[in-house]
């Protein structure tokens, strides 16, 4: 049964636990307030491959992601505990499930570069609605990654969606040159168009560069939803993170669990850590 008192929690946490270890080393070139993704940094959990041209659904079994033991209804999973430490002060640390995913785009074309099938409405990817949340697509968050460099010349890339009431657009243009980083993370939300206020990102559609940047690069597109933040104040010295404090938020079944790290330097530091994921 669903985990529902202190000491329902305390004995899951001494007696019903997946184990979490943390130790990712640092992603580079970056700068203060950028967001990275450890999906590709070296460690553990182990590096990620990645993402094809094809829109995929991560789960726990997806090399990257930490596995978990997978519940019978009506058991669930939550984050429990956490402790977590990096080389850089003032840190904070995003978990977050990797619902969709996909790459193989490029930096060095100006044509449209279609995307076919990156889509959360049934019957396309068909992401489990636990994962998704709301059913109008307002607990997920769209980002374009990178995996591999792009190149130095000015470009802006027009990316087009359909949101969650079916209509189509496309969002503000995103600078894509000055050679974005692999790792890099840019969020797509703030990119909705004021005349689209209110709506919500149901699928990615198409990409198109205004220019050649130069490199070929390697970049995508990522749906997560984000399970909690934790803040990290001092360099090196642990931070423990209890169920109350992450929001003991649910873990469920197949759940792709991803690191990232808003920066607040030019490397996003090492992180490392354990946790537990509490089932019952």
């Amino acid at each position: 049964m669903t985990i529902r008192t202190e000491s329902e929690l305390l004995d899951a946490l001494g007696n019903n636990n997946s184990r979490l270890v943390i130790d990712k080393a640092a992603v580079p070139n970056t700068a203060s307030g950028q967001l990275l993704s450890f999906w590709r940094a070296a460690g553990q959990p182990a590096q990620a491959a990645i993402p094809g041209t094809t829109p995929a659904v991560p789960t726990h079994a997806t090399l990257g992601a930490p596995d978990f033991t997978q519940q019978t209804a009506p058991a669930t999973s939550h984050l429990g505990w956490m402790h977590l430490s990096s080389n850089f002060n003032t840190q904070t640390i995003e978990i977050h499930d990797r619902i969709a995913h996909m790459g193989g785009l490029v930096l060095n074309v100006t044509t449209a570069q279609p995307i076919t099938g990156l889509d959360l409405a049934p019957g396309a990817l068909n992401p489990p609605a636990d994962r998704i949340g709301a059913a109008d697509f307002s607990d997920v968050q769209w980002f374009l990654e990178v995996y591999a460099d792009g190149g130095a010349t000015a470009a802006n890339a027009t990316i087009a969606v359909v949101y969650n009431d079916a209509s189509t657009g496309s969002l503000l243009a995103l600078a894509v040159g000055g050679t974005l980083r692999a790792g890099r993370m840019i969020p797509l939300t703030p990119l909705i168009p004021p005349a689209d206020q209110g709506k919500r990102i149901r699928a990615i559609t198409s990409v198109t560069l205004s220019a050649n940047t130069g490199v070929a690069g390697n970049f995508g597109f990522t749906c997560t939803r984000q399970r909690t933040a934790c803040a990290l104040f001092v360099a090196n010295k642990g931070e423990t993170f209890d169920a109350v404090a992450m929001g003991f938020p649910s873990v469920p079944n197949g759940s792709c669990l991803m690191y990232a790290c808003l920066t607040t330097t030019t490397s996003s530091g090492t992180i490392r850590g354990q946790g537990k994921i509490v089932h019952g």
